[in-house]
């Protein structure tokens, strides 16, 4: 067969070339008469020979073209170290890493599997499993999740059924801090130049307490000494008198939201205000957490 034909061959054409270049050779022909009968070059006729001495007929399939996504890890093993990247964290896997990167899965597999990846190799595979490089969240190690279930199921559910029969709205509150030198934006710059923006040495920050309803409206008050109880009585008073009328306030387990002070203020005659309090560790449940968090991001740290 011409060399120029051969370049027309479909996949599975190509295949059983392949496999009769190579059991030609086997038969006794060498690998200059199997290249000359099969239009190739002896090299290819070489490779296959190496190919099918270290992966069988299977080394031999057909591919498609551009960097391979399944390399030397047959399915099975594909499985188990994908079911340990979901699983598990690399310490807990005796690995020197805390978190899963390249290298942490590239020692994965050597240690599994024998072959030594590179990172790039290793990233490959990453992307063909479905897996992407992530910001991790870091819930507290005190954190019950138990409580968190009642609290989704039981303890919610009956706040805003009351909420519903008492004909009042639901507010989640909580408090954060804030600093002239806060930046979390970023600015373009040519490759390799660290952009640099100038600004006053004078360092001061604020401190910000906000209530927001279910559908996004928001209270809040800004105050310059740290959060004390005078400090939260004071926003209830505000919050209170600005309103008018009954309101359910949900909270963190901060201990300035326990204290007794703040008690004997809620139990009060003609109070307008009940406070309820979320599982310890769990400021995710907190939509008040969200405000903060654009607060920070786009008001503040890109200004």
């Amino acid at each position: 067969m011409p060399r120029d034909d051969a370049r027309s061959l479909s996949a599975s054409a190509r295949e059983v070339r392949r496999r009769q270049a190579v059991r030609a050779v086997r038969s006794g022909h060498t690998q200059g008469q199997a290249a000359t009968t099969f239009g190739v070059t002896r090299q290819a006729v070489a490779n296959w020979r190496r190919a099918y001495r270290l992966g069988g007929r299977q080394a031999l399939s057909a591919r498609t073209k551009g960097r391979p996504k399944g390399g030397r890890l047959d399915d099975r093993r594909v499985a188990s170290i994908v079911r340990l990247l979901r699983d598990r964290r690399p310490d807990q896997l005796k690995l020197p890493f805390y978190l899963w990167t390249r290298e942490a899965v590239a020692q994965l597999i050597e240690r599994r599997f024998g072959p030594a990846l590179s990172v790039w190799t290793v990233g490959r595979y990453l992307s063909a499993w479905g897996f992407t490089p992530q910001k991790p969240v870091r819930p507290a190690f005190e954190r019950d999740p138990e409580a968190v279930k009642r609290w989704l199921k039981e303890t919610y559910p009956a706040i805003r059924r009351q909420a519903k029969r008492e004909k009042t709205e639901i507010y989640w509150g909580d408090e954060m801090g804030l600093r002239s030198d806060h930046a979390t934006g970023r600015t373009y710059s040519p490759r390799g130049e660290t952009p640099v923006i100038l600004g006053t040495g004078r360092r001061f920050g604020r401190h910000r307490i906000s209530a927001i309803t279910n559908r996004g409206r928001p209270y809040f008050m800004v105050f310059k000494i740290r959060f004390t109880v005078a400090v939260f009585l004071e926003f209830l008073k505000r919050l209170e008198r600005q309103l008018g009328r009954p309101l359910y306030l949900i909270v963190d387990g901060h201990p300035v939201h326990r204290a007794t002070a703040v008690k004997a203020w809620l139990n009060e005659d003609r109070r307008k205000i009940r406070l309820f309090f979320l599982p310890g560790y769990s400021p995710e449940l907190n939509p008040d957490e969200l405000l903060n968090q654009d607060v920070k991001r786009h008001a503040l740290g890109r200004r």
